[in-house]
């Protein structure tokens, strides 16, 4: 065979792999093509935990060049804010955005990420045991005993919550007393201990409960939350500092058959939007809090006040002897916080020992006998 005709069959052979493969790649894009996933908050709209919801969406989004395409409704377009759960166990729902806290009906030990005193931790100090401590691992345990077909995330570490809005201060435990009063989880047995009659509502429908006199008083979350949900129409006494939701976070959910079948590099981008939506999320809420916290001085005029001591007090005697019950009947309750417990104090102790008060920083600048800083 001549030197041209061998050159001439070698690029008639290149020239038809390369047809062959023109010919098959639309076939494989359209077969993988953008997949779509419809979830749900437990959020009304207009709420800024929407808002972290549809950030955490469009890092997702973002992050995958649109392969992956999250669709974010507020609470109630698809099921009631309670009923997330099971909408997206069931495939009802591709995902959610919520707090383990709400699923406190399906099995009370989910509620020990985030309701409650959290053993002197804060909220990043929980997730930090849920991440290294065994949290995880439990916590897949505990989802697999109620047959929640889900993956689970939690992220975005909470300041600490108030103890709520009442019609006038709080000065000693037994103004709790016969007090119809809003909260969810392990803390509807700890006010129920305080005497107060709870009724536990999602965020949606506290104020309009409140308004017509459905209830006394309530707690929801933080001065953005509650400013935007009108809390400061119905109330102007909000109490400040509480045990109750003092290490809470969110909660990501997936579908585990959905999430399953997404492609390893997926699922990588997935988790680390999670740790990248938790950070900023914990920088905006800083942000966002701290000016809403004056803005219901300034203009709404609502008066806060600390929260006695005695009533704190009280709240932690309270909790322990309700987690001491429940864990005597609950053997998945008492090894979760069995765990936390030994997490806990290793790592407040490294905290207290370590961490410099702030409050001493914040006097010197900020106190009452402060001297300007001079620049």
């Amino acid at each position: 065979m001549s030197q041209r005709k061998e050159s001439r069959r070698r690029f008639m052979k290149g020239a038809a792999i390369a047809t062959a493969a023109t010919v098959a790649a639309p076939a494989v894009v359209k077969a993988q093509g953008p997949i779509s996933m419809r979830w749900q908050s437990t959020w009304p709209s207009k709420d800024i935990f929407h808002e972290f919801a549809l950030d955490y969406a469009k890092k997702v989004n973002d992050m995958t060049g649109g392969d992956l395409k999250i669709e974010v409704l507020p609470a109630g377009a698809v099921v009631p804010a309670f009923g997330l759960l099971e909408a997206v166990s069931k495939g009802t729902l591709d995902g959610g955005h919520g707090v383990l806290v709400y699923h406190y009906g399906k099995q009370t030990a989910l509620a020990l990420w985030g309701s409650g005193p959290g053993y002197a931790m804060d909220a990043n100090m929980l997730l930090a045991w849920h991440r290294y401590g065994g949290g995880k691992e439990l916590l897949e345990k505990l989802y697999a005993s109620i047959g929640a077909n889900v993956v689970s995330f939690p992220y975005g570490p909470m300041p600490t919550q108030p103890l709520g809005w009442f019609k006038k201060p709080i000065t000693k435990v037994d103004d709790l007393k016969g007090l119809k009063f809003r909260t969810v989880g392990i803390s509807i047995d700890v006010f129920q201990g305080m005497g107060a009659a709870v009724n536990a509502l999602p965020g949606g429908e506290i104020v309009s409960a409140m308004d017509r006199g459905l209830l006394d008083a309530a707690e929801f979350n933080n001065a953005s939350s509650d400013r935007l949900l009108g809390f400061a129409d119905v109330s102007k006494v909000c109490m400040l500092q509480s045990y109750h939701q003092n290490a809470e976070q969110f909660e990501i959910t997936f579908n585990k058959t959905k999430y399953d079948a997404l492609p390893d590099k997926m699922k990588a981008i997935i988790s680390n939007a999670v740790d990248a939506a938790g950070q900023e999320m914990a920088w905006k809420a800083i942000d966002r809090y701290s000016k809403d916290y004056v803005e219901l001085q300034t203009k709404d005029k609502v008066k806060f006040y600390k929260t006695p001591d005695p009533v704190l007090k009280a709240q932690l005697e309270i909790y322990d002897s309700v987690v001491q019950k429940k864990a005597a009947e609950n053997p998945m309750f008492k090894e979760i916080v069995e765990s936390q417990l030994a997490f806990a104090k290793r790592a407040t102790q490294w905290e207290q020992d370590t961490v410099v008060s702030r409050k001493m920083a914040f006097d010197h600048y900020w106190g009452p006998n402060a001297k300007p800083v001079k620049l």
